[in-house]
């Protein structure tokens, strides 16, 4: 039998967060989901705090994957360092808290999780993720392998899908929040989708405020974002997966609104 896992996209804002908590657990149970990943990126809409990670995991999450705003709330830090369940980019320096792969023992077996942040547009001091993916697929021994690449450039994010095809079991991308049409299996196995999306907002811009990210544009002076209001979307991707071989059988962009 295969296994369903659900990657879920950034979690924008408190909205996003409240429609979390109310919808993940009941989803999964009647959609027998077995295992789920989210990124809690944007939870306190930049960065994400300890609290707001517990939440998450209460909601249903297996494990949580976290981007470039990591280091934005300096508490997260220490929290990084105690719990194996919420992952950072493994491409950050050695020497930061936390961990970027962790590996998860569930009742079809061990799951390895990566996380991965990108460079092109993105202004950060981290390792090459090519170079840090394609050494760990070498090295993991587990079947089921989830990649998640927060990154902004769609070359970027496809790249690494066909850097890892048949090798992972699924290569999922974040960060820019707009769910795209292109869920797939990959040549040898491999689940793919370029962005899984967001969770938060439905009417706004990115889970942004809609008239505070217009006069962003319209050159207004910088303020601290505001999450949109009104309804929401939670957005990702399900993978059906073989347990025993790690290959993908099926992968299908999600929406729940």
């Amino acid at each position: 039998m295969s296994v369903k896992i659900l990657a879920v996209g950034d979690i924008c804002g408190a909205p996003g967060l409240e429609f979390l908590e109310k919808k993940l657990k009941d989803w999964r149970r009647e959609n027998s989901i077995d295992f789920v990943v989210v990124n809690g990126e944007n939870a306190n809409v930049v960065g994400v705090t300890p609290k707001q990670c517990d939440a998450i995991l209460r909601a249903g999450a297996d494990v949580i994957t976290l981007g470039n705003h990591t280091w934005t709330r300096t508490e997260l830090q220490p929290y990084l360092a105690e719990r194996r369940r919420v992952l950072r980019p493994a491409n950050y320096g050695p020497q930061c808290p936390g961990r970027g792969m962790g590996v998860y023992k569930t009742e079809f077996g061990d799951v390895c999780v990566i996380n991965l942040l990108g460079r092109f547009t993105l202004d950060n001091n981290t390792d090459n993720p090519f170079v840090i993916a394609d050494s760990m697929a070498e090295e993991i021994k587990e079947k089921i392998v989830l990649v998640d690449f927060h990154a902004e450039g769609t070359s970027e994010k496809r790249a690494m899908g066909y850097m890892l095809a048949g090798r992972v079991s699924a290569v999922w991308g974040t960060h820019t929040h707009v769910q795209t049409s292109d869920a797939c299996v990959l040549e040898g196995g491999t689940g793919y989708i370029t962005d899984l999306g967001m969770t938060g907002a439905a009417e706004s811009v990115l889970g942004i405020d809609i008239d505070q990210s217009i006069g962003k544009f319209m050159g207004d002076p910088p303020r601290r974002y505001e999450s949109g209001k009104g309804a929401c979307v939670l957005e990702g991707c399900l993978f059906e997966i073989d347990p025993e071989s790690g290959k993908c059988l099926k992968a299908e962009a999600v929406r729940l609104r």
